[in-house]
């Protein structure tokens, strides 16, 4: 069985959800899961965890993802892209008398935390309903707005009505909903065009691996190759190693005193380490705790 991460290439048409299906068909093996949806249309990294990897995915959704999207102006959807019923098309002298002065200041206008309105097409769940489900019926409720955190934006090209842009965000936004609203401050509308994910915390798109690739992986027995343990997510925390008088508390899960670990240095209040045992193997992720002078476990994966 694998044990890990796989930096994947989610291709248009696809479900992350469908990734997945077939993932577990190349690789016979059921025990996988991916760390956070991407539309069927958007394309770009996915990153699906393997075995005890799965551990990680709940982990992993909290990281900062970088997306290249194409917004349209002058256009509104029930979707917030394009794949979506037109709502509304402003007139075409509306759009016509934006500068890209305006448009520039506008999106700029986004950085930093903003509250957002998740759009009714999505998989949040209200009063046990998903969204898109209640969408699909033809019911639209009321969505608390969400602070999320624009933490890059950079305009990448700029062809009015159509501006390329990159964006670096926090956990739980949505880059449709962000265009959405770009467009409603300018008073024309606007659209998502197109999508790519091309980071995800440090899984980029340069080596994402199409469904193709893995296939050929698997008939030439290197599958493994491209498997990345859990241990590599966490480089920045430091590596903490369970003495033999300690080994037993960490085959269990159980807190270690400080004694009974060693790591180089000074250890911080609720410093997160990687924990091993003596012939490095790793067990999981402690947190340490000056007050009792131990370490205690946060998610283990042996």
């Amino acid at each position: 069985m694998y044990n890990g991460i796989m930096n994947v290439y989610k291709e248009a048409g696809f479900t992350s959800h469908d990734v997945v299906a077939k993932l577990r068909g190349i690789c016979k093996q059921k025990k996988i899961g991916h760390t956070g949806t991407l539309d069927p249309d958007a394309v770009g990294v996915l990153p699906v965890c393997f075995g005890s990897g799965t551990k990680l995915c709940d982990m992993l959704t909290d990281w900062d993802k970088e997306y290249i999207a194409e917004l349209r102006l002058g256009v509104a959807t029930d979707t917030q892209d394009l794949s979506g019923q037109v709502l509304f098309h402003a007139k075409e002298e509306t759009v016509a008398a934006l500068t890209e002065d305006q448009v520039e200041e506008c999106i700029f206008g986004f950085r930093g935390a903003y509250g957002q309105i998740p759009p009714m097409y999505s998989a949040l769940k209200v009063n046990g309903k998903k969204l898109y489900e209640l969408a699909r019926a033809g019911k639209e409720v009321e969505r608390r707005p969400r602070m999320v955190q624009i933490r890059e934006l950079e305009i990448l090209e700029m062809r009015l009505p159509t501006v390329r842009f990159r964006v670096v965000c926090s956990k739980g936004t949505y880059i449709r909903t962000l265009c959405h609203d770009i467009g409603e401050r300018l008073g024309c509308g606007g659209a998502m065009a197109s999508l790519t994910r091309s980071r995800v915390g440090i899984f980029g798109i340069e080596e994402a691996l199409r469904l193709s690739e893995i296939e050929k992986l698997r008939d030439e027995d290197k599958i493994s190759d491209v498997i990345i343990p859990p241990d590599a997510v966490f480089g920045e925390c430091r590596a903490a190693e369970a003495t033999s008088a300690g080994q037993r508390l960490l085959e269990n899960g159980n807190r270690i005193p400080r004694e009974l670990f060693c790591c180089g240095g000074e250890l911080r209040e609720e410093e997160r380490l990687r924990m091993y045992d003596e012939v490095g193997r790793f067990y999981g992720i402690y947190q340490y705790y000056a007050e009792t002078e131990e370490a205690r476990p946060v998610k283990m994966f042996l």
